[in-house]
């Protein structure tokens, strides 16, 4: 049975891994790199397991993660605390989130802006695939992800966001060059197909909408920077999927042209986090969650 812990000791566990080393999570601490070994090493001895893999970087081992979960959910409790105690803040608060490029390049800061603008508040923000952010939180890594899984995660709640619709995009000299008898499986399988990085999926799943199969193998250029895609389309370099929210623009100026008509890949987008009693965990709840609902497309 664990006892009470040492939450000096926790701290310097969990910034090992938040800094990626000893090293680095000893000059945030302001110790010496020695001194958090020490701490590490005695949190290990008090929970009887081991936490972490003395990696580089370091990884959480499953038992690590538990505590990593646990350190978050505690330090935003005491984040509360202060104010409800008639304390000033000592500064700004930390809010990791979990988020997909997609929506962090679109809505995500138009959504919460003034909501920065007001509050003491630092993001964290972790970014992964739609479909990988729930994990983050699983984890422990964050205490809120944008995630297209619409249940909720043990221990949490979830509200829907909204939907992005994407569809398949690319100029005229592409198409007329790659596409001029029409968007056929032999012709996509010769096309560049601009692609984020080996998670996405959508390219691929859309396709097989149109075609009634998917093609065995695309010629991929890999591009992990949502900002860029839409400009990578425009140039001529490849074909790619693009949210309506960022394809307009171009759509309506003429630049970019919709490769199947009639056929859109749509995402859910859904926010989860802790069901903690955290002041500022909720706050930035509500205001996330009516900015995403003002700026995506609602369906039931």
């Amino acid at each position: 049975m664990i006892g009470m812990l040492d939450y000096k000791l926790v701290e310097a566990f969990a910034r090992v891994i938040a800094e990626g080393g000893f090293e680095k999570a000893a000059q945030v601490l302001h110790v010496t790199q020695g001194a958090v070994s020490q701490r590490v090493k005695l949190l290990e001895e008090q929970v009887g397991c081991v936490l972490m893999v003395r990696s580089v970087p370091p990884r959480t081992t499953a038992a690590g993660r538990e505590m990593l979960k646990h350190y978050r959910q505690v330090k935003q409790l005491e984040d509360d605390l202060g104010p409800e105690l008639g304390q000033e803040s000592a500064g700004y608060a930390s809010m990791p989130v979990g988020i997909n490029a997609d929506s962090l390049a679109t809505w995500f800061f138009p959504a919460i802006g003034e909501y920065l603008d007001s509050q003491p508040v630092l993001l964290d923000l972790c970014v992964d695939d739609q479909a990988e952010t729930h994990k983050l939180l699983k984890n422990g890594d964050v205490l809120g992800c944008v995630s297209d899984r619409a249940a909720p995660v043990q221990g949490g709640r979830v509200e829907y966001l909204g939907d992005m619709d994407y569809r398949l995009y690319s100029n005229s000299s592409y198409k007329m060059k790659w596409f001029n008898e029409g968007v056929t499986l032999e012709s996509v399988l010769k096309a560049p197909m601009l692609i984020f990085n080996r998670k996405d999926v959508m390219h691929g799943v859309i396709l097989k909408d149109a075609l009634g199969t998917k093609p065995n193998r695309f010629n991929g250029f890999y591009l992990p920077s949502s900002e860029k895609f839409a400009t990578a389309i425009a140039a001529g370099w490849a074909c790619g999927m693009l949210p309506d929210q960022q394809a307009n623009e171009y759509v309506e100026r003429g630049e970019l042209a919709d490769l199947l008509p009639g056929h859109v890949f749509t995402v859910r987008l859904h926010w989860h986090c802790w069901n903690l009693e955290s002041a500022a965990l909720d706050s930035f709840t509500r205001v996330l969650v009516a900015g995403a609902r003002g700026l995506l497309v609602q369906r039931p």
